[in-house]
């Protein structure tokens, strides 16, 4: 009894982590939403992103993993010169592309 209690216990805990922070550089990257490029916007490159989205046989949740991973587009934004990150896809086994652009805000 008391393992199960200590295994619910950790897989609470890691529910509420958030492993990726977002760095300085990329505070003012936005994010626009999936479809159409952005309008006067130009196109700097592509990111590629992943997360673990399980640990063991814990499955970490969607939200979090699709939000870390957007955390981790817009901190690679800054090196491509860009300052907005577009989602080209839906999360797929802790994996995500983006579009980066700069709009010039």
């Amino acid at each position: 009894m008391r393992k199960i209690v200590l295994i619910a216990s950790f897989a609470a805990t890691l529910s509420a982590c958030t492993w990726v922070h977002l760095d300085p550089a990329a505070e003012n990257v936005r994010v626009v939403p999936a479809g159409a490029a952005p309008a006067a916007c130009a196109k700097k490159g592509e990111i590629n992103v992943s997360v673990k989205n399980s640990v063991g046989v814990y499955n970490r949740k969607p939200l979090k993993v699709r939000d870390e991973l957007e955390t981790l587009a817009r901190n690679e934004a800054p090196s491509l010169q860009a300052d907005t990150v577009q989602s080209l896809g839906d999360p797929f086994d802790g994996t995500q592309h983006f579009a980066a652009y700069t709009c010039g805000k």
